[in-house]
């Protein structure tokens, strides 16, 4: 077996199918380009018909294979509808992608309920269906597969400015935890790709010149993440490489979680 057999037995996702739930935003569009890079057919799955064409171009003149379906995360109906249309189209399922998320920058005392609900509706309401649609066809399906929801650094250690979007991200790290345990025996592997700083349309409202300081300061890589940087680490999660790997949290953010003086 040579080095290029070797990879392609580790990362290959020949044959599979990705769902990547908020491909078309920035992160979870990279993440669709990776899965499509590696063999899988994927389906982009987001409300913006316009970026999700433009996210189909880049991977289909990559020879990649994808397409697009609109469906809102956090309506259970549309997201059994969504996997309704893949299966018909597809055949199958094998990867998830959790991906839609808002943001906001409002401070604590003036956060408005609707504010909070809106934003709860989408990060955590939003990933639970998506686990439980998909995360049930892929039980009842008994051949395993991967799900892969998008955390944050927020999830993980509080980040000021963004309370309701750190609790939300909060909750889906802990999600993630104990559906891991739930499946394992499933061989249905669920984790959670934990991004640092990368500059994106839900987080541009809040980048401030001070803040982008404060966060620069704070990462020894001394730059924010590129979207193409998240690829490594879905596809690590998302085949072969990754089958002992389930109820982690990978980090990708140039080493701000390791950053303590």
């Amino acid at each position: 077996m040579n080095s290029s057999e070797y990879l392609s037995s580790l990362f290959s996702l020949q044959g599979k199918v990705a769902v990547v739930i908020g491909g078309t935003g920035e992160l979870c569009g990279a993440m669709a380009e990776g899965l499509a890079g590696a063999g899988a057919e994927v389906v982009v799955v987001g409300r913006n018909e316009e970026k999700a064409n433009a996210r189909l171009a880049k991977i289909k003149d990559q020879g990649g294979k994808a397409y697009f379906l609109s469906a809102e995360a956090s309506d259970k109906v549309q997201l059994q509808k969504l996997l309704e249309q893949v299966l018909t189209r597809s055949g199958r399922v094998d990867i998830v992608v959790n991906g839609a998320g808002v943001n906001s920058p409002t401070p604590y005392l003036d956060i408005a309920e609707d504010e909070f609900d809106r934003i709860m509706d989408i990060n955590v309401k939003g990933v639970f269906l998506g686990c439980q649609v998909f995360g049930k066809y892929l039980v009842d399906k008994g051949e395993g597969g991967s799900i892969i929801n998008l955390g944050s650094m927020s999830g993980l250690i509080p980040l000021s400015r963004v309370f309701t979007y750190s609790a939300s991200k909060a909750a889906v790290h802990n999600l993630s935890k104990n559906l891991a345990r739930e499946w394992a025996p499933k061989n249905v592997r669920v984790n959670v790709l934990v991004p640092g700083f990368f500059p994106a349309e839900q987080n541009r409202k809040v980048l401030t010149p001070e803040r982008v300081s404060s966060i620069l300061g704070h990462t020894p890589a001394k730059r924010f993440g590129e979207a193409k940087e998240v690829i490594g680490a879905t596809l690590l999660l998302a085949g072969g490489a990754g089958s002992f790997i389930t109820g982690a949290e990978i980090v990708v953010d140039g080493g701000y979680h390791a950053m303590t003086i």
